[in-house]
């Protein structure tokens, strides 16, 4: 089969502008809920999207990890390339996709760390194995062969047999949105894209062309 042979009609939903919440982070959650219910696979992955020093787009898969009034939470070693990109360019993109339910969310928004106390306690609350893997991975270094990371990793599990504290390199990131849009897949390709965008402190809603 070819490629431009394979397509899929979209017919499960219909999203509605007056069945929306005011508020983008309430209808993302009601969203998120449906497809944590609906068991999607890896329901709280997340594209996120950032600019490096050349003004070149990177992106990767993360784990979003919070949401609350303020945004969308998530943890990564800040000296990776992401949280370099991050460090000259607060501004990112992210993106969700959960096919079972034909659905897409994009958020545009600034980074800011979110504090130490907040990283500690997230940090705590991670497995053991995975705090000792924060230790061991130097996050996007060129490294010899995978033996010596598992090398570095029973070093620090050696070290820290019981409590790991966190690095000061590794933390969350508050994404604070400035749009955040819900598209929901349609037959025919007429999709139905519902943008909201901040204005001071008012959230717009408005109906985009597919």
């Amino acid at each position: 089969m070819e490629l431009h042979d394979i397509r899929n009609e979209y017919t499960k939903r219909v999203l509605s502008q007056n069945d929306c919440y005011e508020n983008p982070i309430l209808q993302f959650e009601q969203w998120q809920k449906e497809a944590i219910h609906a068991q999607v696979n890896e329901p709280t992955a997340m594209n996120i999207a950032t600019v490096d020093e050349q003004g070149r787009p990177n992106s990767r898969m993360v784990l979003l990890k919070e949401v609350n009034e303020q945004g969308f939470v998530f943890f990564t070693n800040y000296l990776s390339r992401k949280g370099s990109c991050i460090e000259r360019n607060p501004y990112v993109a992210l993106t969700f996709f959960w096919p079972e339910l034909e659905r897409q969310v994009r958020i545009e928004g600034k980074t800011v760390k979110i504090p130490a106390e907040q990283s500690d306690k997230y940090f705590a609350t991670r497995p053991y194995t995975s705090r000792i893997g924060a230790w061991a991975s130097e996050q996007s270094a060129v490294i010899s062969n995978y033996k010596s990371l598992l090398a570095k990793a029973a070093l620090v599990a050696a070290k820290h047999p019981l409590n790991v504290p966190r690095p000061d390199y590794w933390g969350g990131y508050l994404v604070v949105p400035e749009t955040v849009e819900f598209w929901q897949g349609r037959p025919s390709r007429l999709h139905d894209r519902i943008r909201y965008r901040k204005e001071s402190d008012n959230w717009i809603r408005e109906r985009l062309s597919p």
